[in-house]
């Protein structure tokens, strides 16, 4: 399995930290967001290989980053430069599919997050139902909800829909950037961008993807911190212990 990490962003919202710096590689308490992520998916044994996807600006700090690691890390820079001409989540994942020639399940996820449950819990299900998978967790406000990617399941966690930052949602199940790809589902990413398929939320191909094929979506099994503005990175350096469950 591969583990594809979305880090091509610019992270304005946090800047004058970010100006310079990615985002991902911020320090929450010891340790930087993605070593938290990535210490803690290798524990399932199941991922060969890393792929953090990246802008022009901030490749050459992630590749700096990733020559102390002893996993195998690969950084790929999508060329861009600027919030404006950025690539968008689900171009950059087909980007990476086509530099790096990948053909297999994928682990996809949001470098952005730190998580208080191991994502081993995750990758265990995505075992059992043998199809493409997400997490799913339940949002009160509908304030958070409009700006989410809402999904729809019936009793036996199956997606039947899926809906970005729509104005009226369906449910309050919320999916986090946190997916699975089996690898039959990784090929047709390049199908759902032709068939006009959003590109820049990162859930949009799990949009499409629950319309043509079977998708879980498993209860998240504790709490997620999305990094997003200095008042939540600042809330996070103050809550966040690390994994526990």
């Amino acid at each position: 399995m591969k583990c594809l990490i979305l880090a091509a962003g610019y992270a304005t919202r946090l800047y004058p930290l970010t100006e310079n710096f990615p985002k991902p590689l911020l320090k929450v308490g010891e340790k930087t967001i993605l070593d938290w992520l990535i210490d803690d998916i290798d524990k399932s044994g199941e991922v060969d290989e890393y792929v953090v996807i990246s802008n022009h600006k901030f490749a050459h700090i992630f590749s700096d980053w990733a020559k102390e690691k002893d996993k195998k890390i690969t950084v790929v820079d999508d060329g861009t430069s600027t919030n404006e001409t950025r690539l968008g989540a689900v171009r950059d994942i087909q980007f990476a599919i086509d530099k790096l020639n990948i053909d297999s399940d994928m682990l996809v996820i949001a470098g952005d997050n730190v998580l208080d449950f191991s994502l081993t819990k995750f990758i265990s299900y995505t075992k059992e139902k043998g199809t493409s998978c997400i997490m799913r967790y339940y949002e009160e406000s509908m304030k958070k909800l409009v700006k989410c990617g809402v999904v729809t399941i019936d009793e036996n966690d199956l997606v039947t829909d899926m809906t970005e930052k729509s104005e009226t949602p369906a449910t309050h199940w919320c999916c986090p950037p946190f997916y699975y790809y089996t690898r039959e589902d990784s090929r047709k990413i390049k199908e759902a961008l032709d068939d006009g398929c959003g590109y820049d939320a990162p859930g949009s191909y799990i949009a499409w993807l629950c319309k043509n094929t079977k998708v879980h979506a498993m209860k998240m099994q504790g709490s997620r911190y999305d990094i997003g503005n200095l008042e939540s990175y600042e809330k996070v350096q103050k809550e966040y212990k690390g994994i526990n469950q």
